[in-house]
């Protein structure tokens, strides 16, 4: 029996603007992935010790088009954050 029935309008899924991303199924940032989830097994998942691991892993998914490219500071990283983290790779 068809899906379709008479006078029925088909349905058409839109994608959430935020809180739905691809999936990595090329593995580009599984690396990246693998060590925020370490890192989260590690501090019994208080995921405030794993900022930069996090951060590492939402800017890989940037750099490869699998999620838009946001502000940091909508991401839930202050200026404070990114300077500090700019200024230890110096």
């Amino acid at each position: 029996m068809s899906s379709m029935t008479f006078g029925q309008k088909t349905f058409t899924p839109t994608p959430p603007e935020k809180g739905s991303f691809p999936l990595d199924h090329e593995g580009r940032c599984k690396s990246s992935m693998l060590r925020y989830m370490i890192c989260l097994q590690e501090k019994n998942n208080d995921n405030s010790q794993c900022r930069k691991e996090a951060k590492d892993y939402l800017n890989c998914r940037m750099e490869n088009y699998l999620m838009a490219k946001e502000e940091w500071s909508k991401l839930g990283f202050s200026e404070v954050d990114v300077n500090a983290e700019e200024s230890n790779k110096k």
